[in-house]
C-alpha cells in the first residue's frame, strides 16, 4: 500500500483569527465559559441528576418499535401535536391550558429569556439557583438580579418581594425543587411573589416528580404564570423533551422564538410510548424517592457531613473538604458535582445524584476508602 500522507493545508495565522474573533463577538459573550460536560465512560454517574434505572425490556421494544416507523428523510411535526396531546393526557393539564416543547428545558429556558430581552428589562431569581438563567440573560444582555437564600437554602421570601419591587423584573426564575439545593418552595410563597411581579413569573419544575407539589393543575389561575417541565428527570435524559404550561397568550409568544422543527422526529416517536406506560415511571420514581431516605441517612451518619432536605433526586451535601471527597470519588470512578466554588452560599458542597441501590453502596464504599 502505498504512503499516503494528508496534503498540507493553508492555515490562516492564529493571531489574525483571534483579532478577528475578538473585534466581532460581543465582549459580554467572549468572557463567558462554555458549559463543561465531563467524560463518563466507565464512570458511575451521580453528577447529571438522571434517572439511572433503564426501561425495561417490553418498553424498549415499543420504543423501537415506535423508531422503526420514523420517516428520516422528512422533518418532524413542527408543533409536536403528537406529544403536546400525550403530555395532556398523562399529566394535569387544566383544559384550555397552551404546551409549548423545546429541545429540553434548558431550550425553553433561553426563548422565554429571548422573549423578554427589551431595554430596561432584568432577569431576577434566588440564588443558589440553575446557572443557565443567569447564563441565558448574560447572552440575551440582560441584567440578572440574584437574590440569596436563607443559609439553610429556604426561600427568603422577603427579600425576594423587596428585589422585585426594587427591580420591577421582567422575568422572575423560580426553580421548585431547586437545583443544586433541593428545596422546593411553599405554593403560599409562590402565590405572593406571583402577586408582586410586573412581569412572568416561570416556576422550574424540573423535578417535581420526586417531591409532593406542582403548581401546573393551577397554572390558568394566575396571569403571571408559567410552569416549565422536563421528561429528563425521570427517564429520557436522551430524548432532551422539555415543555412549557401557561395561558395561551403567553406560549403563543414563545412560540414566535422558537426555531421550526426544534423537536427532532425521534423523540416526538419515543415520548408518547413512554407516557402511555406511566406504571414504569412511577415505580422508578418511587424506588428513587425510597433510595434518596437510604443515602441521606448513610451519609448524615458521617462526621463532619450535614445533608440538606431534598424534594429531587439528588442530595446536597456540605462535607469537610469538598475537592478531596470528589477527587477520591473519581479515583474510584464516581462521578458528583462538586460546587465548592460555584457560589459562596455552596462552600464545600457536593451535588450527589440518588444513584440506584448498586450505585449508592459504591459510592459509600469509595468515601470508606483511604484518601
Amino acid at each position: 500500500m502505498n504512503d499516503v500522507r494528508p496534503l498540507p493545508v493553508p492555515r490562516a495565522d492564529d493571531a489574525e483569527v483571534a483579532a478577528r474573533v475578538a473585534a466581532t463577538v460581543r465582549a459580554d459573550v467572549r468572557s463567558l465559559f462554555a458549559y463543561h460536560v465531563p467524560k463518563i465512560e466507565g464512570m458511575v454517574m451521580l453528577h447529571a441528576n438522571e434517572n439511572p434505572h433503564p426501561a425495561p425490556a417490553g418498553l424498549r421494544k415499543a420504543i423501537a418499535a415506535a423508531v422503526a416507523r420514523v420517516a428520516f428523510n422528512r422533518y418532524p411535526d413542527g408543533a409536536g401535536d403528537a406529544v403536546k396531546a400525550a403530555l395532556a393526557a398523562a399529566l394535569p393539564v387544566p383544559q384550555g391550558a397552551a404546551i409549548v416543547l423545546g429541545n429540553g428545558s434548558d431550550e425553553l429556558i433561553q426563548l422565554l429569556t429571548t422573549a423578554i430581552a427589551r431595554p430596561g428589562a432584568a432577569v431576577l431569581a434566588p440564588e443558589p439557583t440553575f446557572v443557565m438563567y443567569r447564563i441565558y440573560a448574560r447572552q440575551s444582555g440582560v441584567p440578572y438580579v440574584a437574590v440569596p437564600l436563607r443559609a439553610d437554602f429556604s426561600l427568603d421570601e422577603d427579600a425576594l418581594l423587596a428585589a422585585i419591587a426594587r427591580e420591577r423584573p421582567a422575568l422572575v426564575w423560580l426553580a421548585s425543587p431547586n437545583n443544586p439545593t433541593g428545596r422546593r418552595a411553599g405554593a403560599a410563597s409562590i402565590e405572593r411573589i406571583l402577586a408582586a411581579a410586573p412581569g412572568v413569573v416561570v416556576v422550574d419544575e424540573a423535578y417535581a416528580d420526586f417531591g409532593d407539589a406542582s403548581l401546573l393543575p393551577r397554572v390558568l389561575e394566575f396571569p403571571n404564570l408559567i410552569v416549565l417541565r422536563t421528561l429528563s428527570k425521570v427517564g429520557l435524559a436522551g430524548a432532551r423533551l422539555g415543555y412549557a404550561v401557561a395561558h395561551p397568550a403567553w406560549i403563543a409568544e414563545i412560540d414566535k422564538v422558537r426555531s421550526p422543527y426544534n423537536v427532532n422526529a425521534l423523540t416526538q416517536a419515543v415520548v408518547p410510548v413512554v407516557l402511555a406506560a406511566a406504571d414504569v415511571l412511577a415505580e422508578q420514581v418511587a424506588a428513587i424517592r425510597a433510595e434518596r431516605a437510604v443515602l441521606a441517612a448513610a451519609l448524615a451518619a458521617r462526621d463532619g457531613v450535614t445533608v440538606f432536605p431534598s424534594d429531587a433526586n439528588f442530595l446536597l451535601v456540605r462535607v469537610p473538604e469538598a475537592d478531596a471527597w470528589a477527587e477520591r470519588l473519581k479515583r474510584n470512578r464516581i462521578l458528583v458535582k462538586n460546587l465548592h466554588g460555584a457560589h459562596r452560599a455552596l462552600e464545600n458542597c457536593l451535588r450527589i445524584t440518588v444513584g440506584t441501590p448498586a450505585d449508592n453502596r459504591a459510592l459509600l464504599s469509595a468515601l470508606d476508602t483511604s484518601p
